[in-house]
C-alpha cells in the first residue's frame, strides 16, 4: 500500500455553507499527522469524510483500497474495521463494562467469541486497563475512559487511527498519558491522524503538521 489516505480536489458544502474548497491530502502508511485549526474550522468534518461517515460534495477520497466514488454501502463496515476512530467525548456504552465496550467492536463484525476474549484481553493489556475490565464506564476517570475508547478503536487492528481532539476533555496529566499511548501505537506501525488545537502537544510529541486555513489544508 503506497498511499494510505488520499484526498483529491475535495469540496464539502453543508446547508449552503462551504467547509472545504478543493482540498488535497496524501498520508502514507505509518505516519503521525496532526490537523490543526480553530474550533469550527472543519477538523471533525475532515475525519468524518475519511471515515466515510460523510461524503464530499465534489472530488474523491481514497482510503486504502476504498474509494468514496465507488464504495458500496455494504463495504463501509469493512472500511471502518481498518480505520479506527476515537472521539473527544469517548462515545462509550454507559450500560456496559470495559470488556464489553471493547468487545462490542468485534461482536458487530462477527468474530468468534473465543477469539474476542483473547483479543480484548491483549488490547486492554496494551492500554494498561486489564485490571479494570469489569468496571463500568462511569467508574473510570476521563483518561481511563479515553484509553478504553482507544482500545475499542484498535481491537480490529486498523491501518490508521483517526483521533478527534482525543485530549480535549482531559487534564494535563491524563492528556500526556493518552499522547504517550498514541505514540506507542504509532511506533508499532499504526498510522495516526489527530485533530487538535493544542499546540503544546506538538512540541512534546512531534509529528507532521497540517493546518486548516480558509477552507484549505496547508502543510
Amino acid at each position: 500500500m503506497s498511499t494510505m489516505i488520499e484526498l483529491s480536489n475535495v469540496w464539502y458544502h453543508v446547508g449552503g455553507h462551504s467547509i472545504f474548497s478543493g482540498v488535497n491530502l496524501q498520508m502514507q502508511p505509518g505516519e503521525f499527522v496532526y490537523v490543526l485549526g480553530p474550533s469550527g474550522s472543519g477538523k471533525s468534518t475532515l475525519l468524518r469524510l475519511i471515515h466515510m461517515d460523510l461524503f464530499p460534495t465534489r472530488g474523491k477520497i481514497k482510503v486504502a483500497e476504498y474509494d468514496s466514488e465507488t464504495i458500496l454501502k455494504k463495504e463501509i463496515p469493512m472500511l471502518r474495521r481498518k480505520v479506527g476512530m476515537i472521539f473527544q467525548d469517548f462515545k462509550l456504552l454507559e450500560d456496559r463494562n470495559v470488556f464489553e465496550n471493547v468487545a462490542f467492536a468485534l461482536w458487530v463484525t462477527g468474530v468468534q467469541p473465543r477469539k474476542i476474549k483473547k483479543k480484548v484481553f491483549e488490547i486492554l493489556t496494551e492500554v494498561r486497563l486489564c485490571h479494570k475490565r469489569n468496571a463500568m464506564v462511569y467508574e473510570l476517570s476521563g483518561g481511563e475512559q479515553q484509553r478504553v475508547a482507544i482500545a475499542r478503536a484498535l481491537v480490529n487492528e486498523p491501518y490508521v487511527l483517526l483521533a478527534d481532539e482525543p485530549t480535549g476533555n482531559l487534564d494535563a496529566s491524563s492528556a500526556e498519558e493518552v499522547m504517550d499511548l498514541l505514540k506507542q501505537i504509532h511506533q508499532k506501525g499504526t498510522a495516526v491522524l489527530m485533530a487538535t488545537h493544542r499546540l503544546e502537544l506538538i512540541s512534546q510529541f512531534p509529528g507532521r503538521v497540517i493546518r486548516i486555513e480558509q477552507e484549505k489544508l496547508v502543510s
